[in-house]
């Protein structure tokens, strides 16, 4: 791999210890990817992480001097500040240690510090063909199929390489003959809400290895919508891109997402496919007992929350209620009196957090509802049960409208709807 003199000088020393360190993980990335050339990023996203490994790469990287030349936002582990002090439930002193180590690591070297898992919707937002550096499982998709920016899909210490050195290796996603569609998926279901999109992207099994093109769906769809899409295409398989006929930028035709040629083969998604998948991320139980809600997996914007407002305002909620958002969000929500409101019907709003984080461990033997399966997966590895359905949009005194500003399709025979909210 040929190597400018800026990128030579960096993994020789000369600009010091921790830009020596990024720089040898990131040729050592590029020839193993037989890429021919460093290129420079202009963004960055890292899906840090608190656990020891992460915590343990980030921490060696401060001690090395290093610092970000493209300083990157971050995922959220946990809101220290939410889950300490007057919280019903606060954390563990270990688990709040290592996050406050982790907040320190990063604000060393010079990262954004957003705790965010969708910040390529606000905050950190890509413009056509610029090369990137993301993490996050909602995040490449979103920055490759929907702004047609670049970017492979990077681990959370590989990105964080990038930040730091300004360059990636260039292959894969960056690459033009590397973005074309090969699987030709065409949609049947009814895709009415954000909700499905959810369920579409867990068909990863069916939908197989490659770069799906997507057609039968609507010319306009909501940015919900489409990160649901990604973050689950990530959870059930291994998606950096696809491709929505007449929607994403780099498909206006099945054939130019295609690049001219014919798929390797075609998948058909029905509605039964997708109450298969519903149907998975549901736990069996004796009864209907539900003890908690959960929403912001990935995280919620503004308009979701208000939409949840907007169905709880004059009542009060018979279970605790928990809406994951970001900084930006929770503080536009209190601006607006929509935090006022769902606090009064008894549900929390919460910045900076991640359903798989350990400050949930009081959540162990419950059972959840939610209208992610990512976030209904989650909780499961800390024993606790979980439903995944539609209930932003079926659930009783919820305004008819989703965040696309179409009419939800309910399903009240199927929908595991939450306690009955009573008037005050």
């Amino acid at each position: 791999m040929i190597l400018n003199d800026e990128q030579k000088a960096m993994l020789n020393g000369d600009l010091g210890e921790g830009a020596a360190y990024a720089m040898k993980i990131q040729f050592a990335l590029g020839e193993a990817f037989d890429a021919q050339r460093m290129v420079p990023i202009k963004r960055a996203h890292v899906a840090l992480s608190n656990q020891d490994g992460d915590l343990w790469f980030a921490e060696k990287l401060v001690k090395a001097g290093a610092h970000c030349k493209v300083a990157p936002t971050v995922n959220p582990g946990f809101c220290t500040g939410h889950f300490t002090g007057a919280c019903g439930h606060p954390a563990d002193a270990e688990d709040i240690a290592h996050m406050i180590r982790t907040d320190n690591a990063y604000r060393a070297l010079g990262a954004v510090l957003s705790y965010n898992c969708t910040p390529y919707i606000a905050t950190n937002v890509p413009n056509f063909g610029e090369v990137c550096a993301f993490s996050e499982s909602s995040a490449t998709p979103y920055v490759n199929s929907v702004w047609g920016a670049r970017s492979n899909r990077e681990s959370a210490n590989s990105a964080l390489c990038a930040a730091i050195t300004g360059y990636v290796p260039e292959y894969g996603l960056l690459l033009d003959e590397n973005r074309k569609g090969d699987i030709l998926v065409r949609v049947e279901a009814d895709m009415k809400t954000p909700y499905e999109y959810h369920l579409l992207g867990m068909m990863g099994d069916k939908i197989g290895e490659g770069i799906p093109v997507f057609t039968g769906l609507p010319h306009t769809i909501s940015a919900e919508a489409l990160r649901n899409l990604g973050a689950q295409l990530n959870t059930s398989g291994a998606y950096g891109m696809y491709h929505i006929v007449g929607c994403t930028p780099e498909a206006p035709t099945v054939e130019v997402a295609l690049g001219g040629k014919k798929p390797k083969y075609e998948v058909v998604i029905t509605n039964e496919d997708l109450q298969n998948v519903e149907a998975t991320f549901s736990d069996k139980r004796d009864n209907d007992k539900v003890d908690f809600a959960m929403f912001g997996c990935p995280h919620f914007t503004l308009e979701e929350a208000q939409h949840i407002a907007e169905g709880v305002k004059g009542k009060k909620l018979a279970i605790p209620m928990y809406i994951l958002v970001s900084s930006h969000a929770l503080q536009m929500a209190q601006r607006m009196g929509i935090a006022d409101v769902l606090a009064e019907a008894g549900a929390e709003i919460i910045a900076d957090s991640c359903p798989d984080q350990p400050c949930w461990h009081y959540l162990k033997g419950k059972v959840g509802i939610t209208e992610s399966p990512k976030c209904a997966y989650y909780p499961r590895r800390r024993e606790c049960q979980t439903n995944c359905r539609d209930i932003l949009n079926s659930w009783p005194n919820i305004p008819d409208a989703s965040p696309d500003g179409r009419s939800p399709r309910g399903c009240p025979s199927r929908a595991a709807r939450l306690p009955t909210a009573s008037t005050k």
